[in-house]
């Protein structure tokens, strides 16, 4: 299914068809405020192995992040978070940064990784959020797999690609060809992984 979705106001009634089709195990396709991803509801097990394939990884060393609604919603997924990663997290987020934390007991053991961390992200993108909010609990997302990242900025291109492989393409405008910044906060420092969208100043 090719779903458009109003940036600025999301139609309730596709939003609703989003996340019956996420809590139903199915996966998406959809806008962030940086480049498209592929997701799917982090408690349906079937939906992250599906993914997964897609992309050809192993769910244990696959670089799989959540999409958060907020920092209470991010919070329960990671332990405890000190007052300056707090404030760390609350000048940059919402916006086109994702941070690896120490996963709670709250992520499914699918998707913690070896070193027993998660990706968090909260995007400055609406459409994104609203799913997140809606659903009660975060989006699993990755990037959209090969390497031609320029044809997956054009939602009706990304459909061509993969409407056999995924079961909607929410198409929230014209995406982003620059992923996010990746910083690690695992040791207690900050460490860029990988510089992306957001500018990252310490």
């Amino acid at each position: 299914m090719f779903l458009t979705v109003h940036p600025q106001n999301p139609q309730e009634r596709n939003i609703q068809t989003i996340t019956e089709c996420l809590l139903a195990g199915g996966i998406i396709i959809y806008p962030t405020d940086t480049i498209y991803g592929l997701g799917c509801d982090i408690f349906q097990h079937k939906a992250i192995e599906r993914i997964c394939r897609i992309k050809n990884i192993d769910p244990a060393k696959a670089q799989l992040s959540f999409i958060c609604y907020d920092l209470s919603d991010l919070s329960m997924y990671t332990k405890s978070i000190s007052t300056p990663l707090y404030r760390v997290l609350k000048n940059h987020l919402p916006g086109p940064y994702t941070f690896i934390l120490p996963a709670s007991k709250m992520v499914p053991k699918i998707l913690k990784s070896r070193k027993n961390s998660i990706g968090l992200r909260v995007p400055d993108n609406l459409i994104a959020r609203t799913i997140v909010q809606r659903l009660g609990h975060p989006v699993l997302s990755t990037s959209l797999p090969g390497e031609w990242v320029e044809e997956y900025t054009d939602p009706e291109t990304i459909y061509e690609h993969f409407k056999n492989q995924v079961d909607i393409v929410v198409d929230g405008g014209p995406g982003n060809m620059i992923p996010s910044t990746i910083v690690d906060y695992t040791s207690g420092e900050s460490v860029v992984v990988r510089k992306g969208a957001g500018v990252w100043e310490e």
